[in-house]
């Protein structure tokens, strides 16, 4: 529990930064092509996937991704408190479904993108229907959101993920974890 608490409370912190970067990228690159900054938008959910990866435990990507987003709304933010909660719920579940599906015994880049894709996926819909109603699934904009939305969750939240994990793991911080085990093992 305090080890999820602690990687929880240090991805509310890269939540909350992000809102601060988001708030300037977005207008830019949304500028060259509408839809395509959703591609940044894994940076508020790579956490999921990278607490399942880590922690090795049901329930851990929820876990996190709540205490993150509490994290998060503590530092302020100019999301609605149930914004942010319902969606670090729904990014959680998503996140664990690839996991899940091997029992947890499966931890490897591959179930890694899947799990990025997943959330994504996950997100991409929650924005459609609660941010941006006025944009068509089969719009020009809401292709490139969910295009946009799937590579940005497959690089980051599953590929940067998983070799944020293995940098972590190689400094030794996970040995007394499964996740450091296998590492070392490996």
């Amino acid at each position: 529990m305090a080890v999820g608490a602690a990687l929880g409370v240090a991805c509310g912190l890269v939540f909350w930064l992000f809102n601060f970067a988001y708030a300037w990228l977005s207008p830019i690159i949304g500028g060259i092509l509408p839809g395509l900054a959703s591609v940044l938008h894994p940076l508020w959910y790579f956490s999921g996937t990278l607490a399942v990866i880590i922690l090795r435990k049901p329930g851990a990507a929820v876990y996190v991704n709540l205490v993150g987003s509490a994290a998060e709304m503590l530092l302020g933010n100019q999301f609605s408190f149930g914004f942010v909660f319902a969606s670090a719920a729904l990014q959680g579940v998503f996140s664990e479904l690839p996991f899940a599906l091997t029992r947890y015994k499966v931890f490897n880049l591959p179930i890694s993108m899947a799990s990025g894709a997943l959330v994504a996926l996950e997100y991409g819909v929650y924005l459609m229907l609660f941010r941006y109603q006025g944009v068509s699934f089969l719009s020009p904009r809401g292709v490139i959101h969910m295009v946009s939305e799937l590579v940005g969750g497959v690089l980051i939240a599953g590929v940067m993920s998983w070799y944020l994990y293995k940098g972590i793991a190689a400094t030794g911080a996970l040995d007394r974890f499964a996740s450091g085990r296998a590492r070392r093992e490996a």
